[in-house]
């Protein structure tokens, strides 16, 4: 029995080949990664995993014992990334192995291309957990959905009427341009706080917190978002970050149904076709995540959970395959149509600053020298 106990919950996503362009994942390269993993398990480095997909990224959910950032955990997602590589250039896919920036494992993933999202926490008697999903988008498309689950009460009832929830949360709110963090609680600093996360594309939601006084400890995350950036890691455009969340429920946290309702509205991120267009992220179940009109228009897929007493993972449910969710898949599309009709013109494509790690540099500088004054 783990009730009481620590267990750590690791989200380990890479793009290492898409089927076909960067449509969705093929199925040998799944294999491949239930294999490696599987054989872990046998040997206790994990508790259990799922292996799943969005778009073109291979997702790894994985319990286990070891805490975050772990060499061995972490090993173990490379060494099954590197292994279904191989496969997606047997295959020939696209792009095959792009998410992995360096030649060998040097202790973490992070800095190497994957995405992670992992939270070391104290099991509860029942733990519902939900992982998001995200595919061509950039971790600032978790802002609107993580504020509103935590501090919009128009979204989460709790925070009204739930005594174990009425005093609000601490969010942890990074600076991606800057490499530095701010702790804001809610509802305090709730101004502050969107004065920030407005910004998506440099000031980023990396963890929520309880606040003293909860049942769950203070330094104990509720919520954490996968924040690497691709570009950073390579100095140019190498696809978008495609970002994955875990999110806690119940039991003093927002319930399940207020944890899904953000995305019931398609809100606008960046990323989309060559990661340089705004467009609506759409909630679909996972069997339809796999983005097509001009690679978009941008996905997110929710799976949820229940961590047994042993760590075990009992699921997935596809939180998305509901008919609830159809008007937000309407719209989304609607949007999408919208916004495809300004073709090259601002606000689909994103603004000359955000483009600068992207190709149409490359565009540009055929042109410097042609420039002239003007007097």
């Amino acid at each position: 029995m783990l009730v009481g106990e620590k267990v750590t919950l690791s989200v380990i996503k890479a793009d290492i080949g898409g089927w076909p362009g960067h449509s969705r994942v093929h199925p040998q390269l799944v294999e491949t990664a239930e294999e490696i993993l599987g054989r872990a398990r046998g040997e206790g480095t994990i508790i259990d995993f799922y292996v799943a997909t969005c778009g073109d990224d291979l997702q790894l959910i994985m319990t286990h014992k070891k805490g975050v950032d772990s060499p061995e955990v972490h090993g173990l997602a490379w060494d099954a990334f590197k292994a279904a590589t191989e496969v997606a250039k047997e295959l020939g896919l696209y792009g095959a192995g792009q998410d992995l920036l360096r030649d060998a494992f040097s202790g973490n993933v992070r800095g190497m291309g994957p995405g992670v999202a992992e939270m070391e926490i104290t099991l509860r008697k029942s733990e519902p957990v939900v992982t998001f999903h995200m595919d061509k988008t950039e971790p600032g498309a978790f802002n609107l959905p993580i504020f509103r689950m935590f501090a919009d009460p128009f979204n989460t009832a709790g925070l009204v009427i739930d005594p174990k929830m009425h005093m609000g949360f601490r969010f942890e709110v990074w600076d991606i341009l800057k490499h530095r963090r701010v702790i804001l609680n809610t509802p305090e600093e709730l101004y502050d706080l969107l004065a920030l996360i407005g910004a998506k594309s440099r000031y980023v939601i990396k963890r929520v917190y309880p606040k003293e006084g909860h049942s769950i400890s203070k330094d104990e995350p509720v919520a954490v978002v996968s924040t690497e950036k691709l570009y950073e890691v390579a100095g140019e455009y190498v696809g978008k970050d495609d970002p994955v969340a875990i999110v806690r429920a119940q039991g003093g946290l927002p319930a399940l149904g207020e944890v899904l309702e953000p995305f019931a509205f398609p809100h606008l991120v960046s990323g989309w076709m060559r990661g340089s267009h705004n467009g609506p992220v759409m909630p679909v179940p996972m069997h339809q995540a796999n983005p097509t009109r001009f690679d978009g228009p941008p996905r997110v897929v929710a799976l949820g959970w229940q961590i047994s007493p042993r760590g075990e993972l009992v699921g997935p449910v596809d939180l998305f395959d509901d008919p609830a969710f159809d008007h937000a898949r309407r719209k989304a599309v609607e949007i999408a149509e919208y916004m495809r009709r300004h073709g090259p013109f601002e606000p689909h494509r994103l603004p000359m600053e955000e483009m600068e790690y992207t190709t149409l540099p490359g565009v540009l500088e055929r042109l410097e020298e042609r420039f002239e004054d003007i007097e």
